[in-house]
């Protein structure tokens, strides 16, 4: 007896399953591809950002105008120091003459001229006692080069090679404090002054004789 014959095994099928969806699918049908999701998603994170910072610089902003409408503040000091009157102890007397020189004294030791100051000179009366005295200070400082009694017996010479100085020895002069003898120089701007700064010399000399 013949064999039947076998059915044939059904061929392999060549058909592929379904794919997922492309991207393109998607941005057929209005759909955006991830790359696009991902940076509208940072644009909202920065814009969500730059709010914030919006927001904070606002708050600074206030914070200044608060600071600026402040009322100031106000301190009183702790101790109040009162008004002291400086005295130059020429307040009891009565300027008789001032003119502006330069002053020079001789040192013994280093046998020269030094410059004692540049200032206004001036021959002082005291209203109770009626003295006169020299008293010359330095600009700016204000500090006493020369202060003496004009004595009847000091000698007002002419300076050798000038006429607009004079040379005359002072035997008390007491601008340092204690009282010292030196040989002054005392010089100016022109013979004009020099000349007037010999009368009001010889004034204080007879104004000082009589007491």
């Amino acid at each position: 007896m013949s064999q039947e014959a076998k059915p044939a095994a059904p061929a392999p099928s060549t058909e592929e399953g379904p794919k997922p969806p492309t991207a393109s699918v998607f941005t057929m049908f209005g759909g955006k591809k991830a790359d696009d999701k991902k940076a509208d998603d940072k644009k909202a994170a920065d814009e969500q950002t730059g709010a914030k910072a919006e927001d904070k610089a606002e708050d600074a902003a206030g914070a200044d105008e608060d600071a600026v409408e402040s009322p100031e503040v106000h301190f009183e000091p702790v101790v109040t120091l009162e008004k002291v009157e400086v005295k130059t102890m020429e307040e009891d007397e009565e300027v008789l003459f001032k003119v502006r020189a330069k002053l020079f004294r001789f040192d013994g030791e280093a046998k020269e001229w030094k410059e004692r100051g540049t200032g206004d000179v001036k021959f002082l009366q005291n209203k109770s006692t009626q003295k006169v005295r020299l008293l010359m200070r330095r600009d700016k400082t204000l500090k006493v080069c020369a202060n003496h009694y004009i004595s009847p017996e000091y000698v007002l010479k002419p300076n050798v090679g000038s006429d607009r100085s004079w040379v005359y020895s002072c035997t008390a002069d007491v601008a340092e404090g204690e009282p010292e003898a030196f040989t002054f120089a005392i010089r100016f701007g022109n013979k004009e002054n020099a000349d007037k700064f010999k009368e009001a010399f010889e004034r204080a000399q007879a104004e000082n004789k009589k007491r």
